[in-house]
């Protein structure tokens, strides 16, 4: 996934931490696994993924006094939603494929899309989506 988000907005993604670098960037977290039926490794299962994507659209260090801004935060969503659920419109396949040894993607939504905060003491807007990737095993 954060391979996904980096070659869909260019940006930097950190794994459950800032990544090292200023904002604009996105934090991803994997949230809950949901099992239907034997354990995964059967062969004879589906799992679904739900992640955190966090946009963090920051104040710009070569502009004092600027800060974070919805519509940075807001691209930042867009690209993230077209990296995760975008189609080719012509072949219905998938822009950014997600590849899995042994198992194949089955779905792909978004299970909660919180939206913008703010938080004015550092500047920072963030944005908040929740996508959950459905395998089956192969």
């Amino acid at each position: 996934m954060s391979a996904l988000l980096t070659s869909a907005s260019g940006l930097p993604v950190g794994r459950g931490q800032q990544p090292g670098k200023p904002p604009p960037y996105y934090l991803l977290y994997s949230l809950d696994t949901q099992l239907g039926g034997p354990p995964f490794a059967d062969m004879n299962d589906d799992v679904t993924f739900v992640y955190q994507v966090t946009c963090v659209s920051g104040p710009d260090p070569a502009r004092p006094n600027s800060a974070g801004s919805a519509d940075q935060g807001e691209w930042m969503a867009d690209k993230a939603r077209e990296a995760i659920l975008g189609r080719d419109p012509a072949t219905g396949l998938w822009l950014y494929p997600i590849t899995v040894p042994g198992a194949k993607v089955t779905a792909r939504r978004l299970d909660v899309e919180a939206g913008a905060t703010s938080d004015p003491g550092d500047a920072i807007m963030s944005y908040v989506l929740r996508p959950a990737i459905s395998l089956t095993s192969t």
